[in-house]
């Protein structure tokens, strides 16, 4: 009877396993059999050459230059793309004119909801193309503005400065996806138990006190979460920077990895060495991404 159970399991799985072997397994393998080859990517030749592109890799300056930028997109994004959302999704969500233990959030607040998820409707390629514009030097919004305010000696080339290039395109990653994360810190703020903010209320705790040690821990699983994947994002962002900086922004100060890899392949015919970094890059992923998983695993609140 036990192996008719497992047997008949096992043809459930089948088909997905399969499925996945196909079409999620097998990409990666066939990617890390091209990097071991010096493939042009346009003909049937190609030679094995080992671990020659890895080789080359480590000392690739524009690599570790590239790499270095989504580092920066991996560190600054996540923490204010977070930071600002939990602050709405609070005020919004818990915050309100019924004390500590309210539900609502401040007056207008389905309004105000409804405005900040707008900007993640706004698919990259248009949101790019509209912040290309609105960076211009000369007909572009934000120097128009901070003429029109007297600030005539803030106007710049934003997109064209080395120092200011890859802040800028920060500003438009941070203005993408605040909105998404915001959902999903309401959505777990809503899912806590209102007898325990009672209870905060009853003790005398504060509007900070009650969310620094109740809010915040109870949705520690949902910012874990969510830091990971926004990090995974940041270590690719290719569709925005492709859109407003294609060639990489000014001496090459916006590019990353994924820009990088798309030019060693479809630029420089070199199949096999993109390959390479694209593997490389999957590491990094999951050598930032798992150890970090595990460094948050606690005991799990229940409620």
């Amino acid at each position: 009877m036990r192996y008719g159970k497992y047997r008949f399991i096992a043809s459930f799985l089948a088909v997905p396993l399969l499925l996945y072997i196909v079409f999620v397994i097998s990409p990666y393998v066939q990617a890390f059999s091209i990097s071991m080859t010096d493939w042009s990517g346009f003909s049937s030749d190609r030679n094995f050459i080992g671990l020659g592109n890895y080789a080359e890799l480590m000392g690739d300056g524009r690599f570790w230059r590239a790499m270095s930028h989504n580092l920066q997109l991996l560190i600054v994004v996540p923490l204010v793309t977070l930071g600002i959302a939990l602050f709405l999704a609070s005020m919004t969500t818990l915050a309100g004119r019924r004390g500590s233990a309210g539900r609502g959030g401040v007056r207008g607040s389905r309004f105000y909801q409804v405005v900040f998820f707008f900007p993640h409707v706004v698919p990259l390629v248009i949101a790019g193309v509209l912040f290309g514009f609105f960076y211009n030097p000369q007909a572009g919004l934000l120097n128009g503005l901070l003429r029109v305010v007297g600030f005539d000696w803030l106007t710049r080339a934003w997109l064209g400065d080395t120092t200011f290039a890859l802040p800028a395109v920060m500003a438009v990653l941070i203005w993408i996806y605040v909105g998404f994360y915001y959902v999903v810190f309401s959505a777990a703020m809503k899912s806590l138990p209102t007898d325990v903010f009672e209870a905060a209320v009853l003790d005398g705790a504060g509007r900070f006190r009650t969310f620094r040690s109740i809010t915040l821990p109870m949705i520690t699983d949902t910012l874990k979460t969510s830091y990971v994947y926004l990090g995974i994002l940041m270590l690719d962002g290719f569709a925005l920077l492709q859109v407003i900086l294609p060639d990489g922004g000014p001496d090459g100060s916006t590019e990353v990895v994924a820009q990088y890899l798309y030019r060693a392949a479809f630029t420089d015919g070199r199949f096999g060495y993109a390959s390479a970094i694209g593997v490389a890059l999957c590491l990094v992923t999951l050598v930032l991404a798992v150890p970090f998983l595990r460094m948050g695993r606690r005991e799990r609140v229940e409620y």
